[in-house]
């Protein structure tokens, strides 16, 4: 089948910052009913390039063709503050309400027509405004305006009238993009649309991004998202090349962009694909390499050192000698040739996957005390004096209760995989600090074995003020003095290809949220702890990073307890689950 001309084109983008490529050369054609996910790691342009394909950024270079009804979601919410819920609803509606008007006029005109036979451009001309307006479905789009409000989470009857500067941050990004399906431009521009959404509104708005007849571009951290809604994957990764490519974060030269078909896990699958011959062709590249390197060494005089001869034989080397040199010389300098060429220009070796290092401590739990490591028992964190309870009516006074939450005590053993799942404010984050012992609760115990050490990822890494450098943390994780910040300055670190070299010498106030996670997880992997504390490991960080992680994750002997919102963790998750309600 030939495909549709694209309503949406970019051709040879280039994008820097201060000097700094940001998009090299990026080309992207998009179908009309083609929904294309951007992918890349952190920092890598994604949402440079949402922004050049809107007109909202100019290339430095290259070319972007665009539909005139093209809708972008905006990070600033596009309406003045007094402007009220029904008025961007009716401004959503504006294009259908032309058409609803363009198509009664035209049946005016063919009403009001003398004689049994309506003049031939009347009767097209009504012909062309019913054929757009069952199009744009004009009779349904108050309705669809409605279904789409309450999909998205929003009481159509409670915020009609409200004005936008009363919502929340999350009402007024789900009210943009309510905003944008009910106008159906040609083609769309999405930024972490499924920010602020729950479950169910991140499913509906998948659905209705599968409805749009235009085309869509959009970049997401949401794994299941991008499954559920791409018909293709363009991948501004440098990675994908493996002569330059880096873990997260570790290259920042940008590169030309890579198109794969089909979903999400379809993309997963070709990069699979794509490590497993890399793998083959380093193995394969040093083999070769390590042969030719004994081929050189090789010379005439021991090709015949060891070889008796008599005097017929030698007389033939007499005569045949210069000729066999000649022969040998020539093996030795084309091998020497392949050599250099291939030393040169010979594929990198593939960085090994993050792991966790075996926990240490594990052994040393107490004579008879079983297999239990950590525990938590009606554990209640209540709320300082004063401080304002948010959230949904009928959310609780305290922290975290255990019992009233249903889960009045959890027990982590040697080995334990265990999922902690629950709305916001349910008290996830809360527990897991407790488990960790930096937060003591006003009732109930907790406690770990002796000897178990405890590891904790949080949620919000505390580091945009810290003058101190990702260098001095992991050596301060290998067990440097922390008074010694000279030798710890110079120490010879693994940051486990978490971070760039040049970065490891740089302030953490400089460093942005993602590369401060993965300072903080460096130091993890580098610590080794009995107990993982994982809190919300997916945020901040590249969706390669955050499969790898999780991958480490399942191989780690040690005990781990993770609270996520990520449906694509969740959905995938083998391990035990438990829910504060």
């Amino acid at each position: 089948m030939a495909r549709s001309t694209p309503v949406l084109r970019a051709s040879d983008v280039r994008v820097s910052f201060a000097g700094r490529p940001v998009l090299r050369g990026v080309d992207l054609a998009v179908d009309p009913g083609h929904r294309t996910g951007l992918v890349g790691e952190n920092g890598v342009g994604k949402s440079t390039l949402l922004r050049v394909l809107a007109g909202s950024l100019a290339p430095d270079d290259g070319t972007v063709a665009r539909p005139a009804d093209l809708g972008f979601l905006h990070q600033e919410f596009p309406y003045p503050p007094s402007t009220t819920v029904r008025a961007v609803v009716d401004d959503a509606l504006v294009r259908v309400r032309a058409i609803e008007r363009e198509l009664e006029e035209a049946a005016l005109a063919l009403a009001g027509q003398d004689g049994p036979e309506p003049a031939a451009g009347v009767e097209e001309a009504y012909a062309r405004a019913l054929d757009r307006a069952e199009l744009a479905d004009v009779w349904d789009a108050d309705a669809r305006a409605a279904r789409t409000l309450a999909g998205l989470g929003l009481d159509v009857d409670g915020v009609a009238g409200r004005a936008v500067g009363s919502l929340s941050g999350g009402q007024r990004t789900r009210l943009g993009l309510a905003a944008l399906l009910v106008r159906q431009p040609g083609a769309l521009l999405l930024d972490e649309p499924t920010n602020h959404l729950d479950d169910d509104a991140a499913e509906f708005l998948a659905a209705a991004l599968r409805a749009l007849p235009g085309a869509v571009v959009l970049a997401s951290h949401d794994r299941v998202f991008l499954d559920e809604v791409c018909t293709e994957i363009l991948d501004l990764d440098p990675v994908a090349e493996p002569l330059r490519g880096t873990r997260d974060g570790a290259s920042r030269s940008g590169g030309t962009a890579t198109l794969y078909g089909g979903t999400y896990s379809d993309y997963l699958e070709a990069k699979r694909v794509e490590r497993e011959r890399w793998e083959q062709r380093f193995e394969a590249e040093q083999s070769e390499l390590a042969e030719l390197r004994r081929s050189v060494a090789v010379t005439a005089r021991d090709v015949s050192k060891n070889r008796e001869r008599g005097n017929q034989a030698k007389i033939l080397y007499d005569f045949k000698g210069e000729r066999v040199q000649s022969q040998v010389s020539r093996r030795v300098r084309n091998a020497q040739l392949r050599l250099d060429t291939l030393d040169r220009e010979q594929v990198r070796k593939p960085p090994p996957p993050l792991r966790f290092a075996a926990p240490s401590g594990a052994g040393a739990v107490t004579p008879g005390g079983g297999d239990v490591v950590a525990w938590a028992r009606g554990v209640v964190v209540r709320r300082p004096a004063g401080a304002a309870v948010g959230g949904a009516p009928g959310e609780r006074a305290d922290r975290l209760d255990m019992v009233a939450s249903g889960v009045p005590s959890i027990e982590v053993a040697r080995g334990t995989r265990l999922l902690v799942t629950g709305a916001n404010g349910a008290g996830k984050s809360t527990l897991l600090h407790v488990l960790a012992g930096d937060l003591v609760p006003d009732a109930g115990s907790v406690g770990t074995a002796r000897g178990v050490r405890v590891g904790l990822l949080e949620q919000d890494v505390h580091l945009a003020d810290d003058d101190r450098t990702p260098r001095e943390l992991l050596a301060l994780a290998q067990g440097w003095d922390p008074a010694d910040r000279a030798g710890a300055r110079e120490a010879a670190v693994d940051a486990h290809g978490l971070l760039a070299p040049r970065d490891l010498g740089r302030p953490l106030a400089e460093l942005s949220v993602g590369q401060r996670r993965r300072v903080v997880l460096a130091m993890l992997v580098t610590q080794a702890p009995d107990v993982l504390l994982l809190d919300e490991p997916t945020n901040h960080v590249s969706l390669t990073l955050a499969g790898e992680l999780m991958e480490a994750v399942d191989e780690w002997p040690g005990a781990v307890v993770v609270a996520s919102h990520d449906r694509w963790l969740r959905q995938r998750w083998t391990g035990d689950v438990v829910h504060l309600s």
